[in-house]
């Protein structure tokens, strides 16, 4: 008989330290793993540090064998979407664990069981925070490497969910196009006939300190674009802020593209950032002493580019405001050298962004989705 599984929550900076760097250790000389800066991923669960923690309740998990850490997880409790949206989940996420049945079974069960004493309904995940997080298991495309905002696993993660009884929730569907096979003149030509027709201007950015001003604007339009998506739950102004800090500095600003109407109201947006994974893959979880040289290296002269977000007014769906979109961005990536644009996760029920996509010669090539699994009340 094997040594039984013990389930640890964590309370220490030494145990969350030990939570964060599991992965590194499972995923160890995998070429798709993407690690975090530890640092930054430490931060992340520090109430004093991230407003997520304002409305969400974070527990934290490690699962023992034989004094072996084996296993983590997050159970997470987004009280905007109980409250005030009556989705009464619990959610799990940050799940990483060897291949054994028992060590999900037990790390799952804990948050089961957290979810029940809450008089909650069902678990879902994986789930980060908020739609900013990481989000799905992965379950096609395991031989394509991960990126800074995703979670990377093994394919036995399925396994073990299916056979605990969790079922598929919702799907992500990941793409990336050859940015040198953009249509220029076709997106010039459709973008000066839409500027003219509906009196819109687009902004193009030098410095980051140009962007800052837009930044609000273009998270209440992301809102206004995303609310009525299954998996949507508002972004607060703390958080808000907190995104500019964490992510703003990192992106290029000429890789910002925002329009708007002749009265300034925003129309849409688009933000791409460099393809950090390899350097991520070098810095191997710390910036200093050198870990921060392959990240400038990255962001001053990037060859691959990650799509994070793009919003449309709903009001300008469909009327082909895209198209200024892309040919800014084609101009960009000419002047820049960029030849591959990867999409970040998409769910598959939203039509818009699909309709949005539907002229490029895209490459789907990952999958992952959330499981949910009922809890029994007590």
């Amino acid at each position: 008989m094997g040594y039984p599984v013990l389930i640890k929550e964590i309370h220490s900076k030494k145990e969350l330290k030990q939570f964060v760097k599991f992965p590194f250790q499972l995923y160890k000389d995998n070429p798709y793993w993407v690690p975090p800066i530890i640092k930054e991923e430490m931060e992340n669960f520090d109430p004093q540090r991230n407003p997520v923690f304002d409305h969400s309740d974070a527990r934290l998990f490690l699962a023992y064998r034989n004094n072996e850490i084996v296993g983590r997880i997050a159970a997470i409790i987004n009280h905007y979407e109980i409250d005030q949206q009556q989705v009464r989940k619990i959610r799990f996420g940050w799940y990483d664990v060897i291949d054994d049945l028992e060590v999900s079974r037990a790390l799952l069960s804990q948050v089961m069981e957290i979810g029940k004493e809450q008089q909650l309904e069902f678990i879902e995940g994986p789930l980060g925070f908020s739609n900013l997080d990481k989000v799905g298991v992965l379950t096609y495309g395991y031989d394509h490497i991960g990126t800074m905002i995703t979670w990377y696993n093994h394919p036995y993660y399925v396994t073990h969910l299916e056979k605990l009884g969790f079922v598929k929730s919702k799907e992500w569907l990941e793409h990336y196009f050859d940015t040198t096979h953009m249509r220029m003149d076709h997106y010039k030509r459709m973008a000066d006939v839409v500027k003219r027709r509906y009196k819109l201007r687009e902004l193009n950015f030098k410095k980051t300190a140009d962007v800052l001003p837009y930044v609000d604007k273009i998270f209440a339009l992301f809102e206004e674009t995303y609310k009525e998506l299954a998996s949507f739950v508002p972004i607060s102004k703390r958080q808000i802020s907190y995104f500019k800090k964490k992510y703003i500095p990192f992106i290029d600003p000429e890789f910002i593209k925002y329009i708007e109407d002749e009265q300034g109201n925003t129309i849409a947006f688009a933000i791409t950032m460099p393809s950090f994974s390899k350097a991520l893959q070098k810095a191997k979880g710390h910036l200093f002493p050198f870990g921060f040289i392959p990240l400038l290296q990255a962001k001053n002269n990037p060859k691959e580019v990650l799509f994070y977000l793009i919003g449309v007014h709903p009001d300008y769906q469909k009327k082909g405001v895209v198209f200024i979109l892309f040919d800014a961005y084609a101009k960009t990536y000419h002047k820049k050298g960029i030849t591959k644009a990867i999409r970040t996760p998409e769910l598959e029920t939203n039509t818009a962004i699909n309709a949005i996509w539907k002229d490029f010669d895209t490459v789907n090539h990952k999958r992952r989705r959330t499981y949910r699994k009922d809890i029994e009340p007590a």
